[in-house]
């Protein structure tokens, strides 16, 4: 008898474990047509080409800071540099990988694409799966969703500092945190896409 409820314990387990581990896998997008992994890692082995520095924002600099380039914008000024430089250097890429800080790398993988061609596992901040610019491979319901407002950083000099989009994105889980909290409705994940909106989102079973 005891045999017998081993095992679907240990099904039980196995699935709980696979349902914990999808809950931070994504589908990145495409930027001009590169995988772009934005504060997410890919789960193909890769190799660096070379590194992408950002340079300064003429959107925020040209208003004193109050416009400030979204996460979007940020990510999509990462890719054309990206694709200047390899043109230039003649440095073949993949895709372009965005950690959050204000510098990203052009990689290419070490394997064929496979099952795992444009997936990635996103990190976690403050204790939940943060999806930018990339969709979850589950599926989801939006529970809330919240805009974005001046960044402080980049306002206060000028446009001159910049938020990277680390901070930009911290930002962004500040606020819906705080909505969902407002609202008494948990969530399990947060979801940016582009301009100045993320959603808190909750998987489905």
């Amino acid at each position: 008898m005891k045999l017998k409820l081993v095992f679907p314990a240990i099904f039980c387990t196995i699935l709980s474990f696979t349902t914990v581990f999808a809950q931070t896998n994504a589908r990145v997008e495409k930027i001009q047509g590169i995988e772009t992994y934005v504060m997410c890692e890919p789960l193909r082995a890769y190799e660096t080409v070379f590194e992408i520095a950002s340079g300064a924002k003429a959107a925020s600099l040209f208003t004193g800071g109050v416009v400030n380039e979204g996460v979007s914008e940020k990510a999509a000024q990462f890719v054309r540099r990206a694709s200047k430089d390899g043109k230039k250097d003649n440095k073949a890429f993949d895709a372009v990988v965005i950690s959050g800080s204000k510098t990203a790398i052009a990689v290419k993988f070490k394997e064929e694409a496979g099952a795992n061609k444009g997936l990635a596992k996103v990190r976690k901040i403050d204790g939940l799966a943060v999806y930018v610019m990339n969709e979850p491979v589950l599926d989801y319901e939006t529970v809330v969703d919240a805009s974005g407002g001046v960044k402080a950083k980049s306002y206060f000099t000028g446009g001159i500092v910049n938020n990277s989009i680390e901070e930009d994105i911290e930002q962004f889980v500040r606020r819906v945190k705080k909505e969902a909290t407002e609202a008494k409705r948990p969530i399990d994940a947060i979801v940016y896409s582009s301009g100045k909106r993320a959603i808190g989102i909750k998987f489905k079973e």
